[in-house]
């Protein structure tokens, strides 16, 4: 009898209070994983329920080939989502979450990535486009590639189904499946024309097998509450977990919402335009995000999702405040 993967979303109705888990980065090229240790070793006391690992596409990067010329290389930067995903689980036991991309991948790569997943015991997944290439003006797929997310489910449910995707069958159908979330946009995806269509589209992933979605991160509470009221209303009832990063530095006023396209509320903008240093305003930072996950679990959030890059120890802060009574 085949085994069915409960997944993320039913462990989290199964905490009995506001789980907590943070997603990470896989270690720039060549510099060793210590540092992601120190960013979980910091994150543990506050029992995640599960750990994410970002996919990144490969980029192109040029290089100096002497007497003037430049070489152009296809690399990427954070290679290992699967390796650290199956270190991660090694190390601590804790459930690991990987990225799985359209974004610089083909099918058959998907397909060899699912392969290892499987056999290392990983069946958890979060599934996505993925950003753009920094020379591309317009997402483009690879070639023979997904171009959205809706595809990759499709490849991942008849992976599910023991197909590959040339057609052909396995030899043996997977014993455990894999389960998997989607992204969504509280304050919508920069490339939908409108909220209706993104919710459209997060109403398909979820028909073709999501479990669960995330959010992009944000700073107004209003706009996710606003979000999941609408979704319900699209008939869209998976847990629809927040995802949250504190504000670090005085800077991010201005690059945070040009990066992941979402706003500041005026009254955490007017606090950190007001501080003296980022020391200033990393504690402005942690204090709004405390009142934030407050606001939160008062409502009943069953999970709340932090997003670790360069943050952890803020997130710290505010977890040993808000998960320390539960």
């Amino acid at each position: 009898m085949d085994k069915m993967n409960t997944g993320i979303a039913e462990r989290i109705k199964n905490t009995g209070k506001t789980a907590f888990s943070f997603e990470v980065l896989p270690p720039l090229k060549g510099t060793g994983i210590e540092d992601l240790w120190k960013t979980i070793d910091t994150l543990m006391v506050y029992d995640p329920l599960y750990i994410n690992i970002t996919t990144h596409r490969s980029e192109y990067r040029y290089e100096d080939a002497g007497e003037g010329l430049w070489r152009r290389r296809w690399t990427k930067r954070r290679p290992g989502t699967v390796a650290v995903a199956a270190a991660i689980k090694n190390r601590y036991g804790v459930t690991p979450v990987p990225h799985i991309v359209c974004s610089g991948c083909t099918k058959e790569e998907t397909e060899y990535a699912l392969l290892d997943l499987q056999y290392l015991g990983i069946t958890d997944l979060l599934v996505l486009r993925g950003d753009k290439a920094q020379h591309q003006r317009a997402f483009m797929p690879e070639p023979g590639g997904w171009a959205h997310a809706l595809d990759l489910q499709g490849q991942i449910e008849r992976f599910n189904k023991g197909l590959f995707e040339d057609g052909s069958a396995m030899a043996h159908k997977p014993e455990v499946t894999f389960s998997y979330g989607v992204a969504c946009y509280p304050e919508k995806h920069e490339e939908a024309p409108n909220m209706q269509a993104d919710l459209y589209w997060l109403a398909r992933k979820v028909e073709a097998g999501a479990q669960y979605a995330v959010t992009q991160l944000f700073y107004d509470n209003a706009r996710y509450f606003d979000f999941v009221r609408r979704a319900r209303e699209a008939g869209i009832g998976v847990p629809i977990l927040p995802g949250i990063k504190p504000l670090r530095r005085k800077a991010q006023l201005t690059v945070i919402p040009q990066t992941f396209k979402v706003d500041i509320p005026r009254e955490l903008a007017r606090q950190i335009d007001a501080c003296r240093d980022d020391k200033e305003a990393e504690q402005v930072g942690v204090d709004w995000c405390i009142r934030q996950c407050r606001e939160l679990m008062e409502q009943g959030v069953p999970s709340i999702h932090f997003y670790a890059m360069g943050a952890a120890e803020s997130i710290a802060r505010v977890a040993k405040v808000i998960y320390q009574k539960q």
